[in-house]
């Protein structure tokens, strides 16, 4: 298992550019702040002066124009829209230290369109982060592209590691990651909503419903993670023959909702590689 990295040992002249500063931008850099970072380290530049005051107040961060803040940093968290990204990096080009690692969190771009528009030589590395960051319990899959070296990939999942886990894995697999983690969370948050749905028409309280139903969801979810046991086993023991839960699992199958799943995850796979082609 991933643990957040131990930032506290990074070089006091080692800092960190955001270019773009919207959720996912402000949830990597509470992280890095909760993970060791100094404040002085961190550097945002975003087209809303209100987003740069608001940040600024709220972290102690620096706030700087896009060339200048790449210009002073190590590393340049990229993160912008996707439809944006083309006149950024034209932008930062020229800016870039000779040795800067970017980190690209703009989903559905490969690392080869993120190169095409940097000088030759630059090591760039793709991340597919999803939400659970904003509250420190993200998962990132990282890919590094031509010009990165292992140990720049290993940076750039430490920097992920501090709002979560992160992993390695072929760029190849990014379309996946994107169907499984990236939107993970919506289909998760789907259930969460259907559950309470369930309840209410069931005759609870909206309320009591949703503490009842997002803490069984958490608690499931650990007790994957900390048990070592499969999904499958877990299922089964709390699968006593001709018991409430296998009713409710029959009702399940017989509208072939395992299958459903499948298929959405199909459908994001499908749809992360059309926009990568784009």
């Amino acid at each position: 298992m991933n643990q957040p990295a131990d930032h506290t040992q990074i070089s006091q002249d080692e800092t960190v550019a955001f270019i773009g500063a919207g959720a996912m931008g402000e949830a990597i850099l509470s992280g890095l702040l909760r993970s060791g970072y100094r404040s002085e380290q961190l550097i945002i530049s975003d087209p809303s002066a209100d987003r740069v005051t608001h940040l600024i107040e709220k972290f102690g961060v620096r706030g700087l124009a896009t060339t200048e803040a790449v210009a002073a940093a190590d590393t340049v968290v990229l993160a912008v829209k996707p439809k944006d990204m083309a006149t950024v990096l034209a932008e930062i080009g020229g800016s870039l230290k000779a040795d800067a690692l970017v980190i690209s969190i703009a989903a559905g771009l490969t690392t080869s369109s993120l190169e095409g528009g940097l000088p030759e030589g630059v090591a760039v590395v793709r991340v597919m982060p999803n939400t659970p960051s904003l509250v420190g319990e993200g998962m990132a899959a990282l890919s590094g592209g031509t010009h990165c070296t292992p140990q720049q990939v290993e940076a750039a999942a430490e920097l992920m590691r501090a709002c979560g886990q992160a992993v390695v894995v072929p760029e190849s697999s990014q379309n996946a990651v994107t169907a499984v983690s990236g939107s993970g969370p919506a289909y998760v948050f789907a259930v969460i909503e259907s559950m309470i749905d369930g309840a209410v028409l069931l005759g609870l309280p909206r309320d009591i419903a949703r503490e009842l139903v997002v803490q069984t969801v958490f608690g499931a979810a650990t007790l994957v993670k900390e048990s070592g046991d499969s999904a499958t086993v877990l299922r089964e023991r709390v699968s006593s023959p001709g018991g409430t839960t296998v009713a409710a699992l029959r009702e399940l199958d017989e509208r072939a909702v395992r299958a459903a799943f499948q298929a959405a995850m199909e459908a994001a796979a499908l749809r992360s590689a059309e926009l990568s082609g784009e």
